[in-house]
């Protein structure tokens, strides 16, 4: 679904726990996530350093939207 997004024009960002299979699919902006069970948090941390995590994967995501990308790329720390 992701390919077909792009294909109009529309740029998305994938976050997901296992990068190999979002660049199977074609994803072209991939943004790794903390796990599979909770992949965009960890209810190990208290709230505050949850909500940093869940900031900065957003914020990353975000700015993986605005990068003008050739090929699949894989947004790391």
């Amino acid at each position: 679904m992701v390919k077909e997004i792009e294909a109009t024009g529309i740029p998305v960002v994938h976050i997901c726990t296992v990068v190999p299979i979002s660049l199977t699919v074609g994803a072209n902006r991939i943004v790794p996530a903390v796990a599979i069970p909770h992949p965009l948090g960890n209810p190990a941390l208290d709230f505050d350093e949850e909500k940093a995590l869940r900031r900065k994967l957003v914020e990353k995501a975000l700015k993986a939207l605005q990068t003008k990308v050739e090929d699949q790329t894989v947004f790391e720390d």
